[in-house]
Parts: structure tokens; sequence; C-alpha cells
């Protein structure tokens, strides 16, 4: 069990693994990091992400990321175990499954690969936008611990607070952590999952809603990362249809000179309580 008292940034508090001796490690929640019900779920990816980086046999860099959020996870002590798949040339296959109690909260799957110089091209285009000082903080309605980690500037699509229901889903911000911290993978994981749930901003109210799974692609490498430093970074995002109780979101986050350094896509159920 974890002793003493922390220091340092809480995100590092987050993903302050505890090996077990072999494959899996044990972690604590932490409170600034809290969600609606149980941990943010970006808290969840970066200690997933942790792990499997600080695996002796690990190779390259992560690629892609997908968890599935089977379970709240309940306050305390989890475990994380892992497994190799496989490993090729250039890319490496794992799995992951968190549990508490015996019970399991939550799986994931992962790629790291090692990066190669051949012909590269961004098609996607980032949004031209302003400075971050020329916008407004957000203001989170939701009163949720996790936001308050970070310094976020809406340029679009505001969380709302009981307001006409909106036409689109898109959201555009500027973010960065508060207090400062320099950007690294489990950063980037954490921050692919800054966005509340699209359906709000549709309905113009919150409802009850959660990532039942979110995929993040890291395109770009630690020295990109590095370069990003704990500047802000441009992320938006979008819905593209609401059925069912369903709905999926779309995300990208570029770095302040245009380097896209992460897309997600994930699925989130809501309920319509009116």
């Amino acid at each position: 069990m974890r002793t003493g008292q922390r220091t340092g940034h809480p995100l590092d508090a987050v993903i302050d693994i505890q090996s077990d001796g072999g494959r899996g490690a044990s972690g604590w929640t932490v409170p600034e990091y809290g969600n609606m019900v149980g941990p943010f779920g970006g808290a969840t990816a970066a200690f997933i992400l942790r792990v499997l980086d600080a695996q002796a046999d690990r190779l390259g860099e992560p690629v892609a990321l997908t968890v599935t959020y089977a379970a709240p996870i309940a306050d305390g002590e989890f475990h994380v175990d892992v497994e190799l798949v496989r490993t090729n040339r250039t890319n490496q296959h794992w799995t992951a499954t968190l549990t508490q109690d015996g019970d399991v909260k939550s799986t994931a799957t992962a790629v790291f690969g090692l990066r190669r110089g051949v012909w590269s091209d961004t098609e996607a285009v980032m949004p031209a936008v302003g400075e971050p000082p020329s916008y407004p903080p957000a203001t989170w309605p939701l009163g949720v611990a996790f936001l308050g980690n970070y310094d976020v500037r809406v340029i679009d699509g505001a969380p709302p607070e009981d307001e006409p229901p909106a036409s689109s889903s898109l959201s555009t911000f500027w973010v960065r952590h508060d207090p400062a911290r320099r950007l690294d993978f489990p950063a980037l994981a954490a921050l692919a999952d800054i966005f509340y749930p699209r359906v709000f901003l549709r309905l113009g109210r919150s409802v009850p809603a959660g990532t039942v799974s979110m995929t993040t692609y890291f395109h770009a490498g630690a020295a990109e990362l590095e370069r990003v430093g704990d500047a802000y970074i441009l992320a938006t995002a979008r819905a593209q249809r609401f059925a069912g109780g369903y709905f999926d979101q779309t995300a990208q986050l570029w770095s302040r000179d245009g380097v896209l350094l992460a897309t997600t896509n994930q699925i989130v159920y809501y309920k319509d309580s009116r």
C-alpha cells in the first residue's frame, strides 16, 4: 500500500507504478484526477501505457492504445497485468487487464513500434485559430476534479449549462497542464480524453454518459513531444452519429507549430434523461 505524502505533479502520482516483480504493477487512484464516477478515463489510459512502457522487453514507442472501460474503478488500489502477444521486426503487440479486488475494470490492447525514416505527409489540416491568451478559460459546470489539472481555452464549443441545443458537436480548445508539465506519451494519452461528452453540446445540457472504448493513435515520436515541452496544444473533437444510446467521437491533437501529435476515436454511451 502506498504510504507517505505525495510530491510532484498530480499526473506523476497517477502513473506512479509499483512493479509486482513480473509483468504486472499496482497503482492507486488519485483524488485530483477523479471524474463523476471513478477516475478520469484518460488517467486510466495513462497508467496502463506507463506499465507497458516499463516492460524490459518493450520495443520502440507507443503507436496505438485501445482501452475499454468495463466498470468504474473504486477509490484505492488496483492492479494491471500485461501480456506480450507478439513481437515482429518493427512492431510489438500487447494486452493488459486492470483488476480491483478480483473484478475486471478495464482491458486494453496496445501496439508499440520502431519509427523509421520513410516518406511522410499529413493530410489533416490544423484549424486556423488565434493565440491561446485571446480565448477565455473554460468553465466546467460538472465540477469534476480532473479538469482542475488543465488550463483549457475555449475557441469553439464551450461546455453548456442548460442552453439551447447546438447544431454541431464540434469543440476546439487550446489546452495544457496546470501546473505546467512537459508532454510525454502518458500525458498525451490522458489529454486525448480531455473533452466532455459531445452529447452535452447537442442537447445543451449534461446527461448520464461515459466512454465505453477509446483508441488513441500516437503519430508523434518522443523527440516531437520533447519539442512541445509544456506549451499549449490544440485539441478538436466532434461526433458523427448519435443513435440507440451510443455516439462516436473523433479528435485531433496538434502542437502549436502544426504537428499532428495524436488522433483518437471513442464510443460513448448516453441516456437522455428528459
